[in-house]
């Protein structure tokens, strides 16, 4: 799959999801930023209408902008550390003049007048958005079947899902169709899809990226995250997205390293350690096989591996899903017909139009969620439920402060399962958020987290392997990452697109 798409100057190829490759091509002048642009919207027309990774496209725009950046390399402007990179961003992120309708109909036409923080630092660093990705409605999906307009598909079986939920963005990257991507984590929704496509998902620490432009669904759990086809490229672009940003009162005043400083020096002596909780019964047996190998392979690395528990793991899909329905509750309350977004048409008075807006508006998941947290924060029972959540919040981050006084890092799986079929889990509620088992603690913590493509079933379907590390420890995780592919690459099996 990676490196399908490329272009050909003199007798070296410029692969599209090589993002270090293309800058580096385009800096030297070896191809150019609208060639690039060309190729990865050339990619997106052939592919896409089999994957359904994309919302929105912008041709015109994109090649506009590329020859903006083409300009000025020419007149040798610097610090453009990502040149003429076709970058795609998930569609609950505020693109100007770009829509962003977070995969919701309430929103199918909305078009922001300003940029998201995230999407601004990649302007000024040169990139070319390429187009807006699919994703699970407002982000509450594990599948990014979910959205109002159609569902994304896994590039490695097109009857399976790419997970979510930014499903859209980790599919844009696996094939080929821009070299990276910005997607959303508030439970999992950068790594799970990350490691069902065969790429690189990094959920950074809460605060590490500004959330200004973020279309909030849980405030207290959401974050930016990153998708590229390598560690690597992921360290380029974390670098160059994070920060504190005085728009974003949660944001960390935490200087940013260079986290491709450092990259491959070895890992010899890094304690990682494997919390048992993430073993359990549930988790798929070739999936475990592969996490098993993965840890082998660790030590190989001259880690040092040992195991270590988070005893209070197995409450923690049940706390997520109090937290975060409370607060998308609260959040999606402001989505009523009235200053925008859709309104139904010929309402009979004002409480018929919040009515019909809203029901015509929202999915089925998103008002499930919606009626969850309103239960949760209501009178006689708040503290019943999201009090008692906020307490064993606490807990859980406790348990990871805990461990990571005795181990640098921990490895984990990421999903418990491969990517399923389509429609084999829209029935069942309580079985799609337990896909979300291994990834919710990280959110709730706070702490962040990766995932790394570490192998492949017996039927062909990726698999990734998490790498989570105490707050603001995102070069430790990216660097195990790099050297761990560096000595152990996945060789991907032939795409079906």
């Amino acid at each position: 799959m990676n490196g399908k798409t490329r272009l050909w100057r003199d007798s070296k190829p410029v692969k599209i999801n090589d993002a270090c490759d293309i800058r580096d091509s385009i800096r030297s002048g070896r191809i150019s930023a609208e060639e690039v642009a060309a190729a990865a919207l050339k990619r997106i027309e052939e592919a896409d209408p089999r994957l359904g990774a994309f919302v929105t496209v912008q041709p015109e725009q994109a090649l506009a902008r590329a020859r903006e950046v083409d300009v000025k390399v020419r007149s040798g402007q610097t610090g453009l550390p990502l040149a003429g990179i076709p970058v795609a961003v998930k569609d609950n992120i505020s693109t100007r003049h770009l829509k962003t309708t977070c995969g919701s109909r309430i929103l199918q036409s909305y078009v922001p007048p300003f940029n998201a923080t995230a999407v601004q630092a990649l302007e000024n660093a040169g990139a070319v958005v390429i187009g807006k990705t699919n994703c699970d409605e407002f982000g509450m999906g594990s599948s990014t079947e979910n959205s109002a307009f159609h569902v994304t598909r896994n590039p490695f079986d097109l009857d399976r899902v790419a997970g979510g939920s930014s499903g859209g963005s980790a599919v844009a990257v696996a094939a080929g169709m821009a070299a990276l991507a910005l997607g959303s984590d508030t439970g999992g929704s950068v790594r799970q899809p990350a490691s069902f496509c065969n790429v690189v998902g990094i959920k950074p620490t809460y605060g590490r990226i500004s959330r200004y432009g973020l279309v909030a669904f849980a405030s207290s759990l959401d974050v930016i995250g990153i998708i590229a086809s390598s560690p690597r490229d992921a360290a380029l672009l974390l670098s160059t997205v994070a920060g504190p940003d005085t728009c974003d009162s949660t944001s960390a005043r935490v200087p940013v390293p260079d986290c491709l400083d450092g990259l491959d020096r070895p890992v010899k002596g890094l304690r990682v350690g494997v919390p048992r909780e993430f073993f359990d019964p549930g988790l798929d047996h070739e999936v475990k096989n592969i996490i098993d190998d993965a840890l082998r392979n660790a030590t190989v690395l001259g880690c040092e591996i040992e195991e270590v528990s988070l005893p209070h793991t197995p409450y923690a899909v049940a706390d997520y899903y109090i937290i975060a329905p409370a607060e998308a509750s609260s959040n999606l309350a402001r989505y009523d017909g009235v200053r925008y977004g859709y309104r139904a048409p010929s309402p009979r008075d004002l409480a018929d139009m919040y009515f019909r807006s809203r029901s015509r508006g929202f999915g089925a998941e998103v008002k499930r969620r919606i009626m969850i947290g309103t239960f949760a924060l209501s009178s006689g029972y708040y503290e019943a439920y999201y009090g008692r959540a906020m307490k064993v919040r606490t807990l859980i981050r406790q348990d990871y402060e805990k461990v990571f006084k005795g181990v640098d890092v921990l490895m984990a799986p990421v999903s418990p399962t491969p990517a399923f079929r389509i429609g084999e889990k829209t029935d069942d509620p309580l079985a799609m958020y337990l896909s979300d088992i291994y990834t919710v603690t990280a959110n709730l913590a706070g702490i962040p987290a990766l995932s790394v493509p570490c192998g492949f079933t017996s039927g062909g379907l990726p698999v990734g392997l998490q790498i989570l590390g105490s707050h603001f420890e995102e070069a430790t995780l990216l660097r195990l990452a790099q050297n761990y592919v560096n000595s152990f690459p996945v060789t991907a099996p032939p795409p079906q697109v």
